[in-house]
């Protein structure tokens, strides 16, 4: 039999004090990596490690058809195929393919200019209580960073 134990929050609270939806579970999810398309691994790789400041994890296949990086224990996942084709307004409307939360979007905001980055919006404080910028990477999609205000 599982005997139930008293759970604490990082405040000290009774887990049964937090709210249903701010609770923890046991199987709790602790990361979500997101797996985009490429044509050409070795470049993008090359464009996230020179760039974006990520690290190869690792390659499958030679010639790689799967590749992992990562950068402060996140990771983004690289798979060799075409990509969807792209909604005719995507920059216009900037529609995001993700967005980093970050602790300091001016550091490295500062860090990526300092590496020649394509910016699609300019870091700027946004009415949500965010400091954001926008990156173009190497294969059209769109990042967003921010920290929040």
């Amino acid at each position: 039999m599982h005997e139930k134990r008293i759970r604490w929050d990082a405040c000290g609270r009774s887990i049964a004090m937090v709210p249903e939806w701010l609770r923890y579970t046991w199987s709790m999810i602790r990361q979500i990596a997101p797996q985009f398309f490429t044509t050409d691994i070795p470049g993008t790789l090359a464009y996230y490690k020179d760039k974006l400041g990520f690290e190869c994890r690792g390659t499958w296949q030679d010639p790689p058809v799967y590749a992992i990086v990562v950068r402060d224990q996140h990771a983004i996942h690289f798979r060799c195929a075409d990509p969807p084709t792209a909604n005719p307004d995507k920059y216009a409307d900037e529609l995001l393919d993700a967005y980093l939360v970050v602790e300091d979007a001016d550091s490295l905001y500062a860090e990526y200019t300092g590496k020649g980055v394509e910016f699609t919006r300019e870091l700027g404080n946004m009415p949500w209580q965010a400091r954001e910028f926008v990156v173009k990477d190497c294969d059209g999609r769109l990042l967003a960073f921010g920290s929040s205000l």
